[in-house]
Formats: structure tokens, C-alpha cells, sequence
């Protein structure tokens, strides 16, 4: 298998990163996400940096930005971010799918990573994110809209994975997360826990990772860097 297909994180296609953030500080930061969207019921944040402080603070995190230079090169952006609340006991489950491919654009996987970050402990219980460790070896997949679910996110882009695919549970303590290749395919299943879980997924990608297939102009956050 080529250099090409392993990508920026190797076989796996994945790696942890720690401690972005101490736990306690990640902790308080999810206690105002969910005091703030609890009165609705609110699931979804749709690309908070652009406009909250607490979302531009996590993903200039210098442990991060730090980790994400190194593998992608010191001109970075962020391209999109999508915050989640699972409440408890409320379905919400997010198909498998592979974060650098819909409708509107296509990430170059080797000028761009996937960062998903935990702002309270992810566990089994609680809707961690399972992946299919080496599965973006295959590139980006044929993926199609889920079924109408009703479910705040709205409906989701999902890709097939096959019966006995090596599914790996990857929990997760606040203030720590993954960085994954675009291709990986993941998901991550509704809260069975007694607690809200939050979590950040960041899109960082260097100039040229972006290629748009509906033929608009990236909204790109530059954060590092002087080639933007």
C-alpha cells in the first residue's frame, strides 16, 4: 500500500491527541455549552468559531494547532467546525461516515486533518466515536443521505461498512481527542450515560486542501501562518 493511501497518521488513520486543554478547564467550557443550549434542547452548533469565543480559544489550543502543523505544515485553517451535545438518553446516532467528502467540497487528505475533540468524558456509554482503524486506505467512499430521522442535525451523509469490519471504540477523556485522516470512516452512537456529552469536530486544513465540486469559494478561518 502506497504512502499515498496510509496518509498523514499511518495505517490506523487516526492517533490520539492529549491534554488540548486541561480537563477541568474543558469541563467548564462544556458545563456553559450545555447551560446555554439546555432551555431548548439545542444538539447542534454549526461552525462556532466563526463567532464564540470559547470555539476560537479550542482550536487555536497550542497543543493542538501544534500537532496539526505537524502533519499538515505551518499554514493552517479551519474550513468548518460542528459541535455536538448528546443528551442523555436521546437518540443520536451519527452514521459512518468520512469527514472530508459531501456535496459541496472534497479535502485533500494529505494537506488536511480531521480533529474530534472532547469537552466531557467520551466513553462506551456515554457515545464515544468508533472508528475502522485503516479504512481510509480505500480512499473516499460512495455515500448517500440517511433515512429521515427527525434528528436535529439534520440527515446525515453515510457510507456502508461491512459486516465484520474491525469496529474500534476510542473513548475519550475532556481535554484530549483525536486527529483523523479525512477518508477515516467513524460514527459514534446516542448517549446511554446519565450526562450531557460534548464534543468539537474541526476540519484544519493548508492552502490547496480544499477542491469545491458546487463550484463556490471555501470559507476558510486562517489561524497559523503566513501563506494565506
Amino acid at each position: 500500500m502506497s504512502a499515498t493511501a496510509d496518509g498523514l497518521l499511518g495505517t490506523a488513520g487516526f492517533r490520539r491527541v492529549t491534554d488540548w486543554a486541561a480537563p477541568g478547564k474543558a469541563r467548564a467550557r462544556a458545563a456553559e455549552i450545555i447551560a446555554g443550549q439546555r432551555s431548548g434542547g439545542g444538539e447542534v452548533l454549526r461552525n462556532p468559531h466563526r463567532d464564540q469565543e470559547w470555539a476560537q480559544s479550542v482550536v487555536r489550543a497550542p497543543r493542538l494547532l501544534n500537532a496539526v502543523r505537524d502533519l499538515i505544515g505551518p499554514d493552517v485553517a479551519v474550513e468548518n467546525t460542528f459541535g455536538v451535545v448528546k443528551w442523555p438518553g436521546r437518540p443520536f446516532e451519527v452514521p459512518w461516515h468520512q469527514d472530508g467528502i459531501n456535496d459541496r467540497l472534497e479535502l485533500d487528505p494529505l494537506r488536511s486533518v480531521a480533529a474530534w475533540l472532547a469537552l466531557t468524558d467520551a466513553d462506551a456509554a456515554s457515545g464515544c466515536l468508533h472508528v475502522v482503524p485503516g479504512s481510509h486506505r480505500g480512499g473516499y467512499l460512495p455515500y448517500a443521505v440517511e433515512a429521515v430521522t427527525g434528528a436535529a442535525r439534520g440527515r446525515a451523509l453515510g457510507v456502508h461498512v461491512t459486516d465484520g469490519a474491525p469496529v474500534e471504540p476510542v473513548p475519550v477523556r475532556a481535554g484530549s481527542g483525536l486527529l483523523m485522516d479525512t477518508r477515516l470512516v467513524h460514527s459514534s452512537p446516542s448517549n446511554l450515560g446519565t450526562g450531557a456529552r460534548v464534543g468539537l469536530n474541526i476540519r484544519f486544513v493548508a492552502p490547496g486542501g480544499v477542491r469545491m465540486r458546487d463550484g463556490s469559494d471555501p470559507s476558510l478561518a486562517p489561524i497559523s501562518g503566513t501563506g494565506w
